[in-house]
């Protein structure tokens, strides 16, 4: 492997002495297999943090983002293995597991493993039985940026770690780490982690739309517990929720604007999730003027978003929000009440006008083929996404609809009554495959979200699988042919 080669995909590396850890993002596919179609992918921020602090601590660490890059497994494994760290380390997803255990098993022996993230938590034993993964030193339970740094400071202190696992060598059982009272580990104070070492994201800053584009995460944990979802309570118990001040979330835009940043995009689910937080942000917007230099997008709750006043919103629209992202899921009462996500149809169409009428953008993610969902209910759905599009038609602002096929994760509270009912196996529900909607490459209207399009092909929902794949096609060429012609 050419040096230079490694130095134009590893990112924030010092790749001419020994590399402490090299954190892994895997690909969502085997781009060996068929290559990647878009050039963009959202930037991999929990793993910068986790970077970004050991890199504080002393260490020599990177980021190999292979998803952003559009590697293969073989390609991945190589470029690891040429790297040659002492540590890497995962953020294990239920899409991208087995691919992540394909690299790993590929990686040399006297590499290290340590493993994080959702899949990591939710099934933490059956990872650390996996063969694939019999380098692992530890499994890091929860937000990883202070234990990954004692971890690789000596990883005989896994020991003393809470929420840190691993097979014991001579017993071969799981065995898990924590004593005294270490429980800061768990729950750093995120105003005072370090600002995201932006060398360590492949594109991030971007120009999106004439503007500098950062991402950001203005809060950790979220206090819902949509049933579909990793991030829900019921899945995340160790997770505390924790709002940035706002001087700091500032101190850091400004820091990004010296750079030529001039539009930002919080990524996180309480930023427009929570009406005190909402409040909080807002007031120290007016006061700086972010408006006047900035605009911003985040992800928004309809439920909150319907009883803030017209005030509210149209501080919003001042302050420089450019667009909301919004989990409409539904557009059946009867499924929203199932996926318990407190809100109704009309509630959307309230919320949309409202922010559309400011001039505020909004997106729409929408799920079908949810467990039990019938072909009327997501006639409902659908119906719904077109009447946000004739609602938001004449009006400043603009309504976008993204739609996906649903898949179980596991930790979720659907992952827990899809297990309970019996029918199905853990290894059947895991069986995550690419879906190609994109007719090999020459549907445009799918080409945007072609890495996102898997399923593991097992019908959950009463509606036939067709009949979720029809639908799901049928909304996103309507809403690229929208987009086409404005």
């Amino acid at each position: 492997m050419q040096p230079e080669l490694l130095s134009d995909l590893i990112a924030g590396a010092d790749l001419t002495r020994e590399i402490d850890a090299l954190f892994i993002n895997a690909p969502l596919r085997d781009y060996s297999e068929r290559p990647r179609v878009n050039d963009f992918t959202l930037p991999v921020l929990g793993m910068a943090y986790i970077a970004t602090y050991a890199a504080a601590q002393g260490f020599n660490v990177g980021v190999l983002d292979a998803e952003a890059h559009g590697l293969g497994v073989e390609q991945t494994a190589r470029l690891v293995n040429a790297a040659a760290p002492r540590w890497v380390g995962f953020n294990l997803l239920a899409p991208t597991y087995e691919i992540s255990a394909r690299i790993a098993d590929r990686l040399d022996r006297d590499i290290m493993l340590m493993l994080g993230g959702h899949q990591a938590k939710a099934m933490p034993v059956e990872i650390l039985r996996d063969r694939r993964m019999s380098q692992c030193e530890a499994l890091v339970i929860g937000e990883g940026e202070t234990r990954v740094a004692a971890l690789l400071d000596d990883h005989r202190r896994r020991a003393e770690l809470p929420g840190v696992m691993w097979i014991d060598p001579i017993m071969r059982t799981p065995v898990t780490g924590g004593v005294g009272n270490n429980g800061y580990y768990l729950a750093p104070d995120i105003n005072d982690l370090p600002f995201v070492d932006r060398g360590y994201l492949v594109q991030d800053p971007h120009h999106d739309n004439g503007r500098l584009e950062a991402n950001m995460v203005g809060a950790r944990g979220c206090p819902y517990n949509c049933s579909f979802c990793g991030a829900a309570k019921s899945a995340n118990p160790d997770i505390t929720i924790r709002t940035r001040e706002p001087h700091n979330i500032l101190n850091e835009m400004y820091e990004l604007r010296g750079a030529g940043v001039n539009a930002f995009r919080f990524v996180d689910d309480l930023f427009l999730g929570a009406r005190r937080v909402i409040d909080t942000m807002m007031r120290a917007f007016t006061a700086d003027h972010v408006g006047d230099w900035a605009r911003w997008d985040a992800t928004g709750r309809i439920n909150v978003l319907h009883r803030a006043s017209d005030d509210v919103l149209d501080t919003l629209a001042a302050n420089g929000l450019r667009e909301v992202a919004l989990g409409v899921e539904s557009g059946n009462e009867r499924m929203l009440t199932r996926i318990d996500k407190r809100i109704t149809p009309d509630m959307a169409r309230t919320v949309v006008r409202r922010l559309t009428e400011r001039g505020i953008n909004v997106k729409g993610y929408f799920i079908v083929g949810f467990p039990t969902e019938t072909c009327a209910e997501i006639d409902d759905t659908v119906r719904l996404v077109h009447d946000l599009w004739d609602i938001t038609e004449p009006l400043p602002g603009r309504f976008r609809a993204s739609a996906f096929e649903y898949r179980p994760y596991p930790g979720t509270p659907d992952w827990g009554e899809l297990m309970k009912s019996g029918k199905y196996t853990a290894e059947q529900l895991l069986n995550y495959t690419a879906v190609d909607l994109t007719s090999d490459g020459v549907d445009e209207s799918m080409r945007e979200r072609d890495e996102f399009n898997f399923s593991v092909n097992i019908q959950l929902s009463e509606a036939p699988i067709d009949y979720v794949r029809r639908n799901l096609v049928a909304v996103s060429r309507a809403q690229y042919d929208r987009r086409a012609a404005a």
